[in-house]
């Protein structure tokens, strides 16, 4: 599975960073996200779901 961040549409809520911290990790300077694992290891996939299902603006999708 892999991970695909819409950079654009992110409106730096923080959602995914605390649903998925292995995975997602937000700049400093703006707190848009940073895709920290583009192919996140199995044990983290329900993260990565809960992230998807929280961002207030879908900019998270997770494709096989």
């Amino acid at each position: 599975m892999r991970v695909e961040l819409d950079v654009p549409k992110c409106v730096a809520s923080g959602q995914c960073v605390m649903a998925a911290p292995d995975v997602f990790d937000q700049r400093d300077d703006d707190g848009v996200a940073i895709l920290l694992e583009e192919r996140p290891a199995e044990e983290l996939l329900d993260d990565v779901r809960e992230a998807v299902a929280v961002c207030p603006a879908a900019a998270i999708r997770l494709v096989e």
